[in-house]
């Protein structure tokens, strides 16, 4: 029997589990399958009918096959995460809804979570266990790194690369690059929400409004 977990129980994890139930009834062999929600530190038992097991308890689980997928935005913890149920022997897999747009020559980690309306075009490259929300796309030529977390309604354009860690805000808008200069958004950046980027984005650093700009964190203090 198959096990299916998916890390975390907030709102993002009580999206994605209805997807893989989806996925999972489609499958020749659904009834040999559970899925449940994996917590580090949780004493209820159940969320939204499915069981809830700590990590060490999913680790432990009789079952001969054991896959999993990470639905917490902190790109730090799913990275924690992933490393712990991999080291563990479990084995991450793609969450999709059924219509998720991909283009054939997209390149995807087999860990991304692909919720409804998203799309990847042509020749795309995405890295360890990308979140994209509802109504993301990533264009044609575009290089996501690892842990990298799009909220819904990102618009990343074509010849963009995003750089491991970096999140983009619901709304944001990345203006498209070229082959020789990709606009590129820094490692562990983040793009605010609404946001319309025009050029690249240094790593660490946080930038908001139309065009985007550097967060003035002094200005914050006052």
């Amino acid at each position: 029997m198959k096990l299916y977990g998916i890390a975390g129980a907030g709102g993002f994890g009580r999206e994605v589990i209805p997807i893989v139930k989806q996925m999972i009834n489609d499958l020749p062999q659904a009834q040999s399958a559970e899925i449940v929600f994996i917590l580090e530190n949780s004493d209820i038992s159940d969320v939204n009918g499915y069981k809830v097991l700590s990590q060490q308890e999913f680790i432990d689980s009789p079952h001969e096959e054991k896959f999993f997928n990470i639905a917490i935005g902190d790109s730090k913890t799913r990275e924690r995460i992933a490393n712990l149920l991999i080291e563990a022997g479990a084995v991450p897999f793609t969450v999709a809804h059924q219509n998720t747009v991909i283009y054939a020559e997209s390149e995807i980690h087999s860990s991304a979570i692909l919720c409804p309306f998203v799309t990847v075009t042509a020749n795309a490259k995405i890295g360890k266990f990308f979140n994209a929300n509802i109504y993301s796309y990533v264009a044609h030529d575009c290089v996501i790194g690892d842990y990298v977390t799009f909220a819904p309604g990102v618009k990343c354009n074509g010849n963009v690369t995003i750089e491991d860690h970096a999140y983009i805000g619901t709304g944001a808008v990345i203006k498209q690059g070229t082959a020789k200069r990709p606009v590129v958004i820094g490692a562990g950046a983040v793009v605010g929400m609404g946001a319309v980027v025009t050029k690249s984005v240094p790593a660490g650093s946080t930038v908001f409004g139309n065009p985007a700009k550097p967060l003035d964190r002094s200005t914050m203090r006052k």
